[in-house]
């Protein structure tokens, strides 16, 4: 039976052949919708809920919070949805969208399985935080899909590539010289939630702006390309 199966799949894509499977494989699938309109009232909840969002933030948190990649799409997002930009929207698809998309992942197995992974989430079940500030982190959720369905609307910009890649590498070194190691934001001190004291942090600082491009960015620069081109 199971021999049978990619036989199968096969006959459902018009007798496609095995020799045939690799250049289809390659082909970018052109995901993008015709039609290119984002509803109005998506780009007003969401820029409300952005302004909600800021100042409970940078009261709990502090101004150096919004320095995570993922608050900079957040905001760089709104600019994306009103400008109806394909090059903000993929810069920020690179940056955080297989993170954004794990921190997810997370978020479901604990919530199902009480298994925790990697511990992103941690956080949101520490009731020392109030429960209002958990539940704008569910920002989380959010983020992902609208990245999508931007790209879905205008399609993918190879070129962001490059302009995402600087940004983080600007971003990165602002949080080594502004922020405190006890913080780690972008874990630009040490992996997880502590700091690393192995290497020197300089050295670290220049193996994360080597690893965010060369794990994330370049990988989900492919994949969307291959998705949305």
């Amino acid at each position: 039976m199971g021999s049978l199966l990619p036989y199968a799949l096969l006959s459902m894509g018009k007798g496609i052949t095995l020799s045939e499977l690799p250049d289809l494989l390659a082909r970018p699938l052109n995901l993008q919708l015709a039609d290119q309109h984002i509803s109005l009232w998506i780009k007003l909840a969401y820029t409300l809920f952005v302004l909600i969002l800021i100042p409970i933030y940078w009261k709990y948190w502090g101004p150096a919070n919004f320095l995570w990649f993922s608050d900079v799409a957040l905001f760089v997002s709104v600019a994306a949805l009103w400008l109806e930009s394909s090059y903000l929207a993929s810069m920020m698809a690179i940056g955080v969208l297989l993170p954004e998309l794990y921190w997810n992942l997370e978020l479901v197995v604990r919530l199902l399985t009480g298994y925790k992974l990697a511990g992103l989430t941690d956080y949101m079940w520490n009731p020392r935080h109030p429960l209002l500030l958990r539940l704008l982190s569910l920002f989380h959720v959010v983020l992902p899909v609208l990245l999508i369905l931007m790209l879905l609307k205008w399609g993918y910009t190879p070129e962001a590539l490059y302009a995402q890649t600087l940004l983080a590498w600007g971003i990165l070194f602002l949080c080594y010289k502004l922020t405190q190691p006890s913080a780690n934001i972008n874990w630009v001190f040490g992996p997880g939630n502590t700091p690393q004291y192995h290497i020197p942090s300089k050295y670290y600082l220049m193996l994360m702006m080597a690893a965010y491009p060369l794990l994330i960015f370049i990988p989900t620069h492919y994949l969307l390309n291959w998705f949305f081109a």
